[in-house]
């Protein structure tokens, strides 16, 4: 499933934020959006998923135009979003925030014992936790469930905002090797992301967002080794 993002402008009220940005994810490719805070990666992420209505441009997931659709409806055809911040429902146990990822596509819903052994598998701590309230995990726990339950709608194309924000090194690491998983079985990842050289050696391609627009785009190891990337990203 290919994502393509052409000319996008989006915004708040009548702030915007994004100025004509263009990306793209082949099927089953990796691709990282770096930037500092305030570049409108986020932004980016929940214009594509239709959290954000774009003010300008296309989104299209598939050959199908997303860009005036509901979330819900962009999540039918395929694309998952683990939003910054987890969003979990707290009250609610791992189990059922599990299931409610498999609610929306009948293909996740045909699928679900499956799809759910398969998250527990890369996640055993979830399998561990399962009656246990999401709101008392630990960060790295409930950035697990985020992931699983996006899962759980047996994404062809999977969003990733901040996925290591707030983890220790450990858990970045379950978390990251779990995506570099689902990757390898062809699921398509837009990741956005603080740690630099962890998304960079992670995807195949990389943009650079500054101020709601694309600057640099390119291989990830050309990226890594560019002397204005690593002057402004990396403090070398």
């Amino acid at each position: 499933m290919r994502l393509t993002v052409e000319g996008l402008r989006a915004g708040y009220g009548k702030v915007q934020v994004l100025w004509d940005v263009n990306l793209a994810v082949e099927p089953g490719e990796f691709v990282a959006v770096i930037g500092a805070n305030g570049a409108g990666k986020t932004t980016t992420l929940r214009a594509v998923s239709g959290v954000v209505r774009p003010w300008e441009g296309r989104v299209t997931l598939g050959g199908h135009d997303v860009t005036r659709l509901a979330p819900g409806q962009i999540v039918r055809l395929g694309l998952g979003h683990v939003p910054e911040g987890r969003e979990l429902f707290p009250g609610m146990t791992v189990m059922e925030n599990l299931e409610l990822g498999a609610s929306v596509r009948a293909e996740a819903r045909a699928a679900r014992d499956t799809t759910l052994e398969h998250v527990l598998t890369l996640f055993p701590r979830l399998a561990e936790r399962r009656s246990q309230a999401a709101g008392t995990l630990s960060g790295g726990e409930q950035q697990m469930l985020a992931v699983g339950r996006a899962l759980m709608s047996r994404p062809r194309m999977l969003l990733v905002d901040e996925p290591s924000l707030g983890l220790s090194p450990l858990l970045t690491r379950i978390v990251f090797d779990a995506l570099a998983a689902v990757n390898r079985e062809g699921v398509g990842v837009l990741l956005v992301e603080q740690n630099v050289v962890q998304s960079l050696r992670l995807a195949s391609r990389a943009y650079v967002l500054e101020n709601g627009r694309v600057v640099r785009e390119g291989p990830s190891r050309d990226l890594l080794h560019d002397p204005a990337v690593r002057e402004a990203y990396l403090a070398l």
